[in-house]
Formats: structure tokens, sequence, C-alpha cells
């Protein structure tokens, strides 16, 4: 705020208490700078003013309220206080969150005795239970002045409902991504071979070359004590309905594709499927090769935080492993990335890194084996402290992004993919389109499936699948959305956006074309004018762009990937240009209409059946095919 007065928190022990009252100065209510305030604190409000900042202010003397004693025998009104913190920052956190309990703000240094933590801890549990949570400790730890504990709090979640996390995977090509995912998901190790990624593949061509060539998914489900539930069949299959009904959290590993030739399925992936997060698979014996830069330059584009395992340590020599991590450290300390590098080699650093890795600044890299499974439980403690970025929304109209289609044997039509915010239940009734026209036709929702679990609705940032009453398959295609009717849905064939070109191994000029990657849509797009003559690698620049086949439904604001070959390009969407159903295709030729004129008089004297058997007309070097032909009788016609 301009103008306002900067009220400092000191580091003195000289602290007193103020109120708002005291730090008006000339009406004008006061900008707070945090320094060193614990648990993420906003001290912008009278109550928080109140019992928390220990300022000196006008030498005015007063009641100090160290921040480390916070949870220590808490009044009635700082027990309200703590209560509407914690219901906020799980609100923020998607569900659940991280405190310190001890830490010391800018008063003193941090750290209870063993007696006032055990007190901390337990005014924790209560507030937690008054909001329907539970606690867990993940450490203690000394401090300066006594000892510290870090607990995690997460909401308890309602019978048939889980908190959901979206991982992409990605890496270059037999970088072991299939590999570390079938270990991770069924518990059972690799035999160096290959025989763990068997279970993930979905076509009999990914079996025979080991290769993913789809966008697969599976799931991690951790518990409120964070020990993994996933427990298979006797036949190595995955019982999904058990896992979601016991977790209390669920992690979806989007599996991509690593071969370049695929690297369409994988920026769709990226962008359809709307993963939270980023894991970055290198193998230590292969290094940072092929598209392993390709997809950590997606993730930064498309602001996905990204964290790097390294796999297959047990066959790397050392001093492979060491070049390898050298080179990796590089490339994220890179200008183009600025990430702060990580390694995780202990449960302290993964608490340290879980915590921070929201910033997007911090990069965690793990080293792994799928044979032996080295350092594999650091990995699963890192996945179970991370947090869902996707806000649900639940107060707006709600709006789905399909990314897949089905037709199931007697269920009909099904569809799948990310709600992006407002709720859906059972037997409502949405609007699906665009149509080739640009249209939205209503359409009613007769089941829902959550990781193959039935539930009544759907919230905001959460996947699902929908059955769709008397609606075929061929009229529902990726890319379509579901909105609700009260928005007035509108296509669009043309937009306007913001690109940055990455690479081009010429220039770029108007009419050039290249497929356009937004959210779930996928189209390829043409350049109508930019306001710059030509585009080099490296330049910018506002451009108007054109759907080639059909129109879309399209968000300003949301990120785009242009790509075509070796040509890429990342942007935003600027502007949407509406499309009215029924007004001509901007651009679009129509076809003139031509009238034939018949000729009265044939060779044959009357018209012929057939292909044999059709007239001449008359026109200079016309040939009557019906004659032309050896050995065919005129016998069909009349």
């Amino acid at each position: 705020m301009a103008g306002a007065p900067i009220v400092q928190i000191p580091s003195n022990e000289d602290c007193i208490h103020i109120t708002m009252e005291t730090a008006q100065v000339n009406s004008t209510p006061p900008t707070l700078k945090k320094v060193g305030m614990p648990n993420g604190i906003i001290m912008d409000t009278p109550e928080t003013f109140d019992i928390f900042c220990s300022v000196p202010v006008n030498g005015i003397d007063g009641p100090t309220k160290n921040p480390k004693f916070q949870f220590v025998a808490p009044t009635a009104e700082e027990f309200d206080l703590l209560q509407r913190q914690m219901k906020a920052r799980l609100s923020e956190g998607q569900g659940e969150t991280i405190f310190e309990i001890g830490l010391g703000g800018g008063c003193s240094s941090g750290g209870l005795s063993p007696d006032e933590l055990e007190a901390s801890l337990a005014t924790l549990q209560s507030l937690a239970v008054t909001i329907d949570a539970d606690t867990s400790i993940l450490r203690r730890k000394p401090a300066e002045g006594g000892m510290v504990a870090e607990c995690l709090v997460r909401r308890r979640v309602e019978e048939d409902d889980f908190l959901e996390v979206r991982v992409a995977v990605v890496g270059n090509v037999d970088a072991g991504k299939s590999t570390l995912l079938g270990v991770l998901t069924h518990g059972d190790l690799d035999n160096g071979r290959g025989v763990a990624r068997q279970r993930l593949f979905r076509h009999k061509h990914e079996m025979e070359t080991g290769r993913t060539s789809s966008v697969s998914n599976d799931i991690l489900g951790f518990d409120k004590d964070g020990r993994v539930i996933n427990k298979s069949d006797g036949h190595g299959v995955l019982d999904w309905l058990n896992i979601c009904r016991a977790s209390s959290k669920v992690i979806t590993f989007i599996d991509l594709a690593g071969h370049e030739k695929y690297l369409k399925t994988t920026i769709f992936g990226m962008t359809g499927h709307a993963p939270d997060f980023c894991m970055l698979m290198v193998g230590a014996n292969a290094g940072v090769i092929g598209m392993t830069k390709e997809h950590l330059g997606l993730a930064l584009a498309l602001s996905v935080p990204v964290f790097v395992v390294v796999t297959k340590i047990d066959m790397c020599p050392p001093n492979v492993l060491q070049e390898t991590m050298k080179l990796l450290m590089r490339v994220l300390k890179s200008p183009g990335c600025r990430k702060i590098p990580v390694l995780v080699q202990s449960q302290d650093d993964v608490i340290t890194s879980a915590t921070n890795f929201t910033s997007e600044r911090i990069c965690p890299i793990f080293q792994v084996s799928n044979v032996t499974g080295e350092n594999l439980d650091l990995l699963r403690s890192f996945l179970n402290l991370l947090s869902g970025r996707m806000s649900g929304q639940e107060d707006k109209p709600p709006e789905f992004q399909i990314d897949e289609t089905y037709s199931v044997p007697g269920v009909g039509t099904v569809v799948s993919g990310t709600c992006m915010q407002g709720v859906i239940r059972f037997n409502d009734t949405l609007l699906l389109g665009p149509t080739s026209l640009g249209e939205f036709v209503p359409v009613t929702i007769r089941g829902i499936q959550r990781k193959r679990l039935p539930v009544q609705m759907v919230k905001g940032g959460q996947t699902a699948s929908f059955a769709l009453k008397k609606m075929k398959r061929s009229q529902v295609r990726k890319g379509m959305v579901m909105v609700d009717p009260h928005v007035n849905p509108m296509a669009c064939w043309e937009f306007k956006g913001e690109i940055l070109v990455l690479h081009h191994p010429t220039t770029i000029s108007p009419k050039y074309q290249a497929m356009v990657h937004s959210g779930s849509t996928r189209q390829t797009a043409s350049i109508l004018s930019m306001d710059r003559e030509l585009l080099r690698t490296g330049d910018k620049a506002t451009c108007l762009f054109r759907f080639i086949k059909y129109p879309e439904y399209l968000r300003p604001d949301t990120r785009m990937v242009f790509r075509e070959g070796r040509t890429k390009a990342v942007g935003s969407i600027t502007t949407i240009i509406p499309h009215i159903p029924g007004t001509p295709i901007p651009g679009l030729r129509q076809k003139p209409h031509i009238h034939h004129h018949r000729h009265a008089h044939s060779v044959h004297g009357g018209r012929g059946k057939g292909r044999r058997g059709k007239r001449k007309t008359g026109l200079p070097g016309s040939i009557d095919r019906s004659t032309a032909s050896v050995g065919v009788s005129n016998t069909t016609q009349t």
C-alpha cells in the first residue's frame, strides 16, 4: 500500500504489545513487514496484531507474547485465532499443511523445553480435532532454545473422497520411467530386465519394444499417517477401488512417452492432464541426453514445479554417476532454468525440500535404484508431503475439460478429464461442445467415477470419468468441454496470443501453420498476422491465430505451446474472438453455385443407368465411356 507506514518486527528482546489504534499514523493502516514470523502467519488483522505482534512503538510498554509460545496453553481468544489460521492454511494448501512448533519469531530464538513442546503438540492436536483434521509428527530437531517439531496436518476426507495430486513423469527414452512407476505402485522390485514396467503398458507393441507410446496412469495411495496402502490382487493388478476407499491421499502418475516421435503425445499429457508437479527421470549411465532438456524446458514453460530422479545407480560406475550429477547441476543452475538443486539423502532433506518445493526455485534430486530399492523410501515420503496446486474454486460455475473418450459396453459413451472449477453432481445437465459448427449441446451426467470409485460429485481440481446419457462417441472428441448452461459459452476460430520463439531454423511469417496445445485443445492453427514482420529464435510477438479444422473453447490467460517439427514456441492466450454459430466461418471461401445445363439430345436417345450407360455430353473432347470399353455391351441402357 503506497504511503503506508511499515511496522518492522525487531530482532531484540525489548518487545512490547501494540494495538491497531497505536499503529495508526495519519489514519493510514500500517503495512506489516514480516521478519522471521513462523508458520506463515499473515499479520494483517487486528486480532493477529493484538495477540502475536510485539513491537516497540513510541516507547509505550505493554505485555509480551512470543510467537514460539503460541501453542503453549493458549487463551480462548488465542485458540480461536489459531483455529482460523489453521483453516486458512488448510484451504490454501488444498487440504494439508505443515506446522513448525517452537520456531522463534523476531523476538527470540527458537526451541521449547520438553514440557512446552508436548503442551504445544497437544494444543495442535486439539485444534485439528475441532476442524476435522489429523496430525502426524514428521520430525523433532534441536534448536538454540530447546526442541522444534514439524507436524503434518491433513484434513479428513469424507467417505468415498480423497486428496489428489497429479505427477507427470517425463524423461528421455530408456530412463526407467515406467519401471520406477511399476516399482512404486506395486511394491515389487525390478529384476533388471524390465519386469516391473509390464504392468503399466496399454498396447501390445509397447510390451514388445518396452517403450511407452501413449498416456497411461497409475496411482499410489497413502493413509492419514503417510503409509503406502497399495495392494495388488493375486494376478499383479492393482485394485483401484479399494485403494481409493482406504486412502486419504492419492498420487496419480501420468506416465508419458520419452521417444522423440511421441513428443506430441507428451505435450498433450503435460497440457491436457493438468499435472501439479513434474518428475524428470535421468538415467545415471546415460546422463542428460536426448529429450531430457526438451521435457525440462516444456515443464518450465508451463510453470510446473520439477523434481529430478536419477535412476540405475546400481549399475552405473561411480565416475560416470559423478559426471552425470555435475552436468545435471549445471543444467539446473543455467540462466534458462535458474533452479536451486538440492540432493536428497536423508529424511530431514525430504521434509526441508517438500516444505520449500512450492516456491518453484527448489529442485530436489533423488538417486534411486529400482533393482536394489535404494532411496525409494525417501521418494515415497516426499510424494506423501506434496500438496496439490490447483484451487477448487467451488463457488464458480462448473467447467470440465475432456482429454479421453471411451465407448463402454453396457454403459455407453464415457469421457474422462479434469474438473477445472466448480462442482459437478450426478444427474446434472451441462453443455457439451464445441461441435464442428461451434455449437454447444445439452448433455446429462448419468454416472461419475473417480479412479474407478463411484461418487456422487466432483469438485474443482479433481479428475473423473462421466457416463453421458444419449450421446454417441462419434459426437465427442478430445479438447471439448462441459460447462454450466448459465455461462453462455462461446467457441472461437480466431484468438490472439503472445508467443516466445524458443527455436526455429529460419524465420516465421504470416500464414505459417503449426500445432497449438492449450489445455486439452490440440489443433493446427495458422498465423494470420503479427506485430512484427518476421520472427526468429528468441523473438517475442503478439500474433493472431486461426484454427484449421474446427472451432475450440479457450480461456484467456492460459498457457499455450506452439510447435511444428523442431520449431517450438511458448506463450499465453490474451484475447478470444468468439464465433457466433450460424454466421459464415471467417476466412473460409464459399463455393460458387454452378448451374449444369443438360443437353436435350443423346446419342442413345435416353439416359443410361449405372457407370456403363452414361450419355455423351456433346462437349468437345468428351468420350462415351459406355462404348469406349472393350467387350462391354450396352444391354443396360433403356
